[in-house]
């Protein structure tokens, strides 16, 4: 299949001008909503954030109590432990 490629060739009168004149409240409301936008990114990301470290925080003690408990077994099997 061959790729077709469309010139576009502008009427007469057919103009698209750039232009830096923005209306100042347009403006303002995009910029108040690109703030509360990236205020609730990193809202979001904090609690994100917060929730890891409560898991890896919580795997720690549970891997310190199965160490624990683990120790105890080898105790009362009369198993001597290595200490690191």
């Amino acid at each position: 299949m061959a790729d077709v490629k469309q010139e576009h060739k502008p009427e007469d009168g057919e103009n698209y001008p750039i232009s830096n004149n923005t209306d100042p409240k347009n403006m303002q409301e995009l910029t108040q909503f690109v703030q509360t936008l990236l205020q609730g990114m990193q809202d979001k990301f904090q609690s994100m954030s917060d929730q890891i470290i409560g898991r890896i925080d919580e795997m720690g003690n549970r891997i310190d109590d199965l160490e624990k408990n683990i120790a105890d077994l080898m105790t009362q099997a009369g198993v001597e432990g290595t200490d690191k």
